[in-house]
């Protein structure tokens, strides 16, 4: 089996197909992918991650799954979100792991750290600053708030489909802009471009809360991975993310990369997750 082959693992009702890369027997580490995006995103850093003897799990999560897709944005809170990677723990028979998450995947495992101290080893976190750390800048940093003015067109039903789709999802496409490659690209267009995709994934950003703002402190250690040329995330809220986490942490900073470091930096960031998985 290989990394681009998935397996289905069934959790409650829903079934996720998730990629597995390393031996049975190596220390489990969750890969949450973003939007939008897949668990392909993942397939370089999973390699080096496999080569060094850890078992990758790596899930289309919720939405991105065809039967983990269910509908309504109530479907997709993020109380759900993080129960889904314990459900998938479990069913896994996997213990204890670390979780690494990037864009809304970093949302997820930032989350799930809080939510399960004692399952989750380790923490490494890309792009997506501690919540608390976002959303003070957020209220308080014109440059952030200039950067996540985007969420307020994906927050509008129906709108937001219609603008990323039309013209060959020419729009959806742009996001990527030239730090993913056009292989990988057009895969992932052409799994979100599936009946009822793009909205599960978009309902992600419809069901968010203001609880988000008010996330519990990080107590497992923890890495944050950043690209200095990010398009969402800004320096004020990637320089304050150790403010909110009691624990080892550790700040990466990527001077030439963008938004999109598992395609962008894989080498980079295999290394930054084996050095916080290791430490």
């Amino acid at each position: 089996m290989t990394f681009d082959t998935t397996t289905p693992v069934t959790v409650g009702d829903l079934t996720f197909d998730v990629r597995f890369a390393g031996p049975d027997d190596g220390a489990p580490v969750f890969l949450l992918h973003g939007f939008p995006e897949t668990s392909l995103s993942w397939t370089q850093v999973a390699a080096q991650l496999a080569e060094a003897g850890l078992r990758v799990v790596a899930p289309d999560q919720r939405g991105y799954s065809p039967g983990a897709r269910p509908e309504g944005v109530a479907a997709y809170t993020t109380d759900l979100l993080v129960a889904d990677v314990i459900g998938l723990a479990d069913a896994l028979g996997i213990g204890s792991f670390d979780v690494v998450g990037h864009d809304w995947g970093s949302v997820v495992a930032w989350l799930v750290a809080a939510a399960h101290p004692e399952r989750v080893r380790s923490l490494t976190a890309v792009s997506v600053p501690h919540l608390r750390a976002y959303n003070d800048a957020l209220r308080n940093d014109p440059d952030q708030r200039e950067k996540g003015a985007y969420m307020q067109v994906f927050r509008q039903e129906g709108t937001a489909e219609e603008l990323l789709l039309a013209d060959s999802a020419r729009r959806l496409v742009a996001i990527y802009g030239d730090a993913v490659p056009t292989a990988l690209a057009v895969r992932y267009v052409a799994h979100l471009a599936e009946p009822g995709a793009l909205t599960a994934a978009l309902s992600w950003y419809r069901a968010m809360t203001a609880e988000l703002a008010s996330a519990p402190r990080t107590v497992v250690p923890t890495t944050f991975v950043w690209g200095a040329h990010d398009q969402a995330i800004g320096r004020v809220p990637a320089e304050a993310c150790g403010d909110f986490v009691d624990a080892d942490y550790r700040f990466v900073e990527l001077s030439d990369i963008g938004h999109w470091v598992p395609e962008q930096a894989p080498d980079a960031l295999a290394e930054a997750v084996l050095d916080r998985i290791r430490a």
